[in-house]
């Protein structure tokens, strides 16, 4: 096996003739292939919803434009679990889940309860 690490500033290409191969697969023959492939299984139900909700988290603190440090220190989570959570090695409980919720649409309310201005929580 050939390990490699990929820049992030230049991103391999598909080739015109793999594009094309891809391109000419039906999503059935793409599902089919992806399932056929032993070193790239399923993710479970715990993976997707780790996933979905480190989308959520990144979410949450894009839109402020805070740092993690700042973000966590605004809003009061630990620092080391929201890197987890973005991270996806782990699962928001529904009570944090729902405070990021709050935080993404009513930010001036949070700081509010936090006693906070809207410029010292990020907003």
């Amino acid at each position: 096996m050939v390990r490699f690490t990929l820049d992030p500033n230049n991103p391999p290409e598909l080739s015109a003739a793999e594009r094309a191969r891809l391109n000419a697969k039906t999503d059935a023959e793409l599902t089919a292939a992806a399932a056929a492939d032993a070193g790239n299984p399923p993710l479970t139900a715990d993976e997707l919803a780790r996933l979905e909700t480190a989308r959520m988290v990144r979410q949450a603190r894009a839109q402020t434009g805070l740092s993690q440090a700042r973000f966590a220190a605004a809003y009061r989570i630990n620092l080391g679990r929201l890197r987890d959570l973005e991270q996806g090695r782990t699962q928001a409980d529904g009570a944090l889940l729902a405070y990021l919720t709050v935080i993404q649409r009513e930010p001036e309310a949070v700081a509010r309860a936090l006693g906070q201005t809207p410029r010292e929580a990020g907003n």
